[in-house]
């Protein structure tokens, strides 16, 4: 990245290879949109041109491109107005071939019932939970990204952890 900074923005290209289907998993999972997805992997790539700038030496890049992805996720909710309608989706549980029926369909089951506890979830909840446990980033790369301190983010991520316990606890129930 600091080569693109100076200049050399033929080095874009190889930041676009290792990293774009880590931004496409994370803006897939949180709008279900694998075209939309595309787009806002594009869009954060043209960001990261246009405010190269901003990249600095001490910075890890994959905080900084995080930081934009969540920018450009939030600039497309708002112009969507569904910010509080798009869920994590696709939790899937592999079944190995020796498994009885009845195992699978329990694990179906759970999975259904998961992916309804997390469509549950804030938007914000959502989000901590993508980046710490999906993407798995440090709580101290998930707090750079969210902007808050790696104890606050560990909270952050403790809560949500609780809260899609509890959902899922409760629809398990029913």
């Amino acid at each position: 990245m600091l080569k693109v900074k100076e200049g050399q923005t033929h080095n874009l290209g190889l930041l676009y290879e290792r990293y774009k289907k880590r931004l496409f998993g994370f803006f897939y999972k949180m709008n279900k949109d694998a075209s939309l997805s595309e787009d806002l992997v594009q869009n954060v790539f043209i960001r990261v041109l246009k405010y190269k700038y901003t990249f600095h030496q001490e910075s890890k890049f994959i905080t900084w491109v995080f930081q934009i992805a969540r920018n450009e996720m939030y600039d497309e909710f708002k112009k969507q107005k569904k910010n509080q309608h798009q869920a994590i989706d696709e939790v899937s549980y592999t079944i190995s071939e020796n498994d009885t029926i009845d195992v699978e369909i329990e694990v179906l089951e759970n999975s259904s019932t998961l992916k309804k506890a997390l469509s549950m979830l804030s938007s914000e909840k959502k989000e901590v939970l993508l980046l710490s446990k999906f993407k798995e980033l440090k709580y101290k790369e998930v707090g750079e990204i969210i902007g808050c301190s790696e104890g606050n983010a560990r909270i952050k991520v403790h809560r949500a952890i609780n809260e899609l316990k509890t959902i899922f606890l409760t629809l398990e129930k029913q």
